[in-house]
């Protein structure tokens, strides 16, 4: 049995690959300095729930790997235990790649909708009672855990730009090594790690070398950025679309082959996440009619365009949106969707949402909204060490939108924009400081 010991299990991805690989029959234990729920709940539950605080004496050399999380720092005191007695310590992409040597793997990258059309490949999949593992990054209806490692012939992954581990500069999705993936779009994010926008292109750019030697890659045909990287790569791609639809009433209808797929999903990104997932399934053997009767009962995944509120004149929607590009899709998506008057409000809470360079590249996000709102608290900015920002300089820009930093004036605005009958848009990576929203 092998021997798995975890720095960082606290992590959503992290917590989740420690119970699957419990599950598979491992000897798994685990630190961290911190664990909240849901991965606190679930972690005791799996008999896993480790002692709050790094030790140097959990690690020993009868371990056979180290999976090193990100939340770890580099000087982490088990982290140098492990390097000093020579354990193998690998980032969470790399042990997973280790695992799927022998699997057909589909990967789904892109600046954003990897989420969701990674959740609606897992979805059809499992309505067609196909075999297969999966990594993803939110919770997905219909599946207890985001990671999952059995032998499964077949793997689903979202492929993540970001660094692989505190030690391991790469980004995540270098490991994999996909025979079939999707690269939804490019759009500037983790300035953090890339300094420039060329820096952040380049990572997809090696991304595309690392399929394998058969393999394919769909990208969007809107995307001047993936048109130009198609046309150097030899890797085999093929260009996607937005799909025919109409939407009426609040009701999106998909087209294809002149049959009507009425879906629970809005928005025309949602469309494209839709269409590429259609391709890839076909490539593992389902035919589009059968895909595309069977997502139309898909909802989203956890977290995206999540509607926590209907009724028949107003709806509530939270979204995991954060990036310029997102903000703009999921704003716009809502607005076309329903005809009653549309508040969107957006938390900054990501690094790049904080940072003062980066900050420009929301001019005119949330345009589509009839009120827009964005919401931070200088609190945050302390914790991460950065400079806080002015109300002026947020509203220069996003454009026309209110600034807010007082989580009490917040409630207020969406508690009485709901109450006049507006449609309200949430965004956010975070948890709006845990303000009180009251839509009953």
């Amino acid at each position: 049995m092998k021997r798995i010991h975890l720095i960082a299990i606290g992590g959503a991805i992290m917590h989740n690959l420690a119970i699957s690989l419990s599950r598979k029959g491992y000897h798994v234990t685990g630190s961290d300095d911190a664990i909240y729920d849901p991965a606190k709940s679930n972690l005791d539950e799996a008999g896993l729930l480790p002692k709050v605080g790094w030790n140097k004496a959990n690690i020993t050399l009868d371990i056979d790997v180290i999976i090193l999380g990100m939340h770890a720092r580099k000087d982490n005191v088990e982290l140098a235990e492990a390097e000093k007695l020579g354990l193998k310590i690998m980032s969470f992409p790399e042990f997973v790649a280790s695992e799927c040597d022998d699997k057909k793997r589909v990967v789904i990258a892109g600046s954003h909708g990897k989420t969701t059309t990674t959740s609606i490949i897992m979805f059809v999949l499992a309505k067609l009672n196909i075999d297969f593992d999966y990594l993803v990054g939110s919770s997905v209806e219909g599946f207890d855990l985001s990671v999952k490692l059995t032998d499964a012939p077949l793997i689903i992954i979202e492929g993540d730009e970001y660094l692989s581990s505190p030690i391991d500069m790469r980004s995540k999705f270098v490991w994999y090594n996909p025979h079939i993936s999707i690269i939804t779009g490019i759009a500037y994010d983790h300035i953090n790690v890339f300094p420039t926008f060329e820096l952040y292109v380049k990572t997809f750019e090696d991304y595309i070398e690392t399929h394998t030697d058969n393999g394919i890659y769909f990208w969007f045909k809107k995307d001047e950025i993936l048109e130009r990287l198609a046309l150097k790569s030899a890797v085999k791609n093929q260009a996607y679309t937005t799909p025919y639809n109409t939407v009426i009433n609040g009701v999106t209808t998909l087209i294809h082959d002149d049959v009507e797929y009425p879906i629970e999903m809005i928005g025309e990104h949602n469309l494209e996440n839709i269409e590429a997932a259609s391709l890839v399934c076909e490539q593992l053997g389902v035919e589009r009619d059968v895909f595309f009767k069977t997502v139309s009962s898909f909802t989203g995944a956890g977290k995206r365009m999540e509607k926590v509120y209907d009724s028949p004149n107003q709806v509530v929607y939270r979204d995991f949106a954060h990036s310029p590009s997102k903000l703009e899709a999921t704003t716009r998506a809502v607005k076309k969707a329903f005809d009653t008057p549309l508040t969107a409000v957006f938390e900054l809470h990501t690094f790049s949402s904080l940072n003062k360079d980066f900050l420009p590249l929301y001019k005119a996000t949330m345009d589509s909204a009839d009120s827009a709102t964005v919401f931070y608290n200088k609190a945050v900015f302390m914790h991460r060490k950065m400079e806080p920002f002015e109300k002026e300089f947020v509203q220069r820009c996003f454009g026309n939108v209110e600034v807010i930093t007082d989580v009490k004036e917040l409630e207020l605005k969406v508690n009485s924009s709901f109450k006049k009958g507006d449609n309200i848009l949430l965004m956010s990576s975070g948890k709006f400081e845990d303000a009180q929203f009251d839509f009953t």
